[in-house]
């Protein structure tokens, strides 16, 4: 019979909050990441984003993968526009130009926006997916673990961006990853899931750091290193699990 990736996991979340999903490959994290996003189906219960039911992706949800999936025929500004013309048809053209210019030049790419991805590192690619998602003011932003393939500096920075970048609108972020640092510099709550097959909620962590964060309150807070050690616990914890059943 058909494999059940994610059962029972049921998740409330308020508008506004910053989500992280951790946990062991295979374990549904982008599973469920994708099924918010309307891209995979759902065999029982249901998403729904602001009281009504997801039937399949929108311009209400906005999309950063791991891998920036920007158009290579296209520039940075035209990448960034093609979402932006197509949901704010009846703007301006005026308007729709300011709103790409202004999203790139948010995320440090104002002398950068007429060039091909070619001709833009890794993590400027990805600055791009970045303000793509944000130009469109989706409801929620949804990121694939969207550093996983940066250097560990290039990654704080995109971090950082993504920070500003929420402060100054207060979305509602769901964010899969694998690095524990990365989820306490960035979540509100953080949802530990268990192994798959039949993965669901192992444990929710609430994160109490302030906002706006700064790195270095984050590191120096008294909670920070409780936090983080019950996360690689728990990580551990069914790590074990898992050579156990393969034993």
């Amino acid at each position: 019979g058909p494999v059940v990736i994610v059962e029972n996991f049921d998740l409330n979340v308020k508008q506004g909050e910053f989500i992280a999903l951790l946990g062991h490959s295979g374990c549904g994290k982008s599973t469920v990441l994708s099924m918010v996003a309307g891209l995979n189906s759902i065999t029982q219960g249901g998403v729904a984003l602001a009281g009504k039911e997801i039937t399949g992706p929108g311009p209400d949800r906005g999309v950063v993968f791991q891998s920036p999936c920007l158009l290579p025929w296209m520039t940075a500004y035209e990448n960034v526009a093609l979402g932006v013309d197509r949901v704010f048809a009846n703007a301006s053209k005026s308007e729709r130009r300011a709103t790409v210019e202004y999203y790139l030049s948010l995320v440090g790419l104002a002398d950068s926006m007429h060039k091909h991805p070619r001709e833009l590192s890794l993590g400027m690619q990805q600055r791009v997916g970045l303000a793509r998602a944000f130009a469109l003011s989706p409801r929620m932003l949804l990121l694939d673990e969207p550093f996983g393939m940066l250097d560990s500096l290039t990654r704080m920075e995109l971090q950082e961006v993504l920070v500003e970048l929420l402060q100054k609108d207060g979305k509602t972020a769901l964010m899969v990853t694998h690095d524990v640092d990365e989820a306490l510099f960035l979540a509100d709550r953080i949802v530990m899931m268990t192994n798959g097959p039949r993965a669901t909620v192992g444990e929710i962590l609430e994160i109490p750091f302030e906002r706006p964060r700064l790195r270095a309150d984050v590191l120096a807070h008294p909670e920070y290193y409780d936090k983080r050690e019950r996360m690689i616990e728990f990580l551990e914890e069914w790590e074990q699990k898992k050579k156990h059943v393969a034993a």
